[in-house]
């Protein structure tokens, strides 16, 4: 079965405050579309559309030869953004919809989105939240498939005391997506077509709709301003080191080194602190990183 991504990339991210395209901004010393893009890459994705919008020119630059590209003009919410990736219409396969600024889910975890397909055909990115907030809530039928996905302001008080929230990743059957893509209605405030009334379109169709939840609540969480751009780069950093300590590689001060995901590093090597390894670095068996090393795409002997 094909797998195929949307990676919904058209915002300019106005919490920001910054002309940089939102999804070009940088965590570990990589563009976020661009470590999305790989964690998807090692999640089995074939082929991957970037919906594009606000400086378009300078994301299709970053990501050429890596991305295929759809533009979104005007941008009309997330429904309209798929409609967009006219490529896949009428294509076989599954096909990933996933925000371009959760640069920390794991390829682990979209795979788990893909083989959640194996018994349906929509699957819904989860976390239990004991602080909801105004997170869209996810209401499940007494078989425990998804039923509706209700945002917060249409919620009822019981809907509202649901801890279970959307979290704006989605696995589809691809040839169903663009079926009910063209049932999507903008009858609503904003005028805007939204994905999660494909749940409702999908379940009036007997097509299944299933949950796929996360259990680290700050792996989905997405990035829309410099202090959360923050907070993922201190759970990747803390995620990437403690692996590698795992597997045997010497960390003096882990708080104090940034080792990129792309990084390989062999046996026995030992890292002293303030060090950065970014890129497709490669550190060979034995080798020892002195304080202060700033180094991307070389080879340490």
């Amino acid at each position: 079965m094909k797998k195929n991504a949307i990676i919904m990339a058209a915002g300019k991210g106005t919490r920001m405050h910054s002309d940089l395209p939102k999804v070009l901004h940088k965590i570990m010393d990589e563009p976020m579309i661009s470590m999305i893009s790989s964690s998807l890459a090692k999640a089995g994705a074939e082929r991957q559309i970037a919906v594009v919008g606000y400086g378009r020119d300078e994301v299709m630059k970053v990501m050429e030869g890596r991305l295929e590209f759809a533009v979104q003009e005007p941008q009309l919410g997330t429904g309209h953004a798929v409609m967009q990736a006219r490529q896949l219409e009428g294509e076989d396969g599954i096909t990933l919809v996933v925000n371009g600024d959760g640069p920390c889910i794991s390829p682990e975890t979209y795979k788990s989105l893909y083989d959640a397909l194996e018994n349906a055909d929509m699957v819904i990115l989860t976390c239990i939240q004991e602080d909801a907030r105004a997170y869209g809530r996810v209401i499940r039928g007494t078989d425990g498939s998804v039923a509706k996905v209700v945002e917060f302001k249409d919620a009822t008080d019981a809907e509202r005391a649901v801890k279970e929230v959307n979290m704006g990743s989605y696995a589809f059957d691809n040839r169903k997506l663009f079926e009910a893509l063209k049932e999507l209605k903008n009858n609503n405030a904003q005028n805007e077509y939204y994905i999660t009334d494909l749940v409702e379109i999908f379940n009036s169709k007997g097509w299944k709709v299933a949950a796929v939840t996360a259990e680290d609540t700050d792996e989905v969480q997405g990035v829309n301003d410099n202090v959360e751009l923050a907070k993922a780069t201190a759970y990747l950093r803390s995620r990437i080191n403690l692996d590698w300590m795992k597997r045997g590689v010497t960390i003096v001060d882990p708080n104090t080194t940034y080792i990129g995901p792309d990084v390989e590093i062999g046996h026995d090597v030992t890292i002293w602190p303030n060090t950065y390894l970014f890129g497709r670095t490669v550190i060979h068996d034995g080798a020892v990183i002195l304080p202060g090393t700033f180094v991307k795409d070389k080879v340490i002997d």
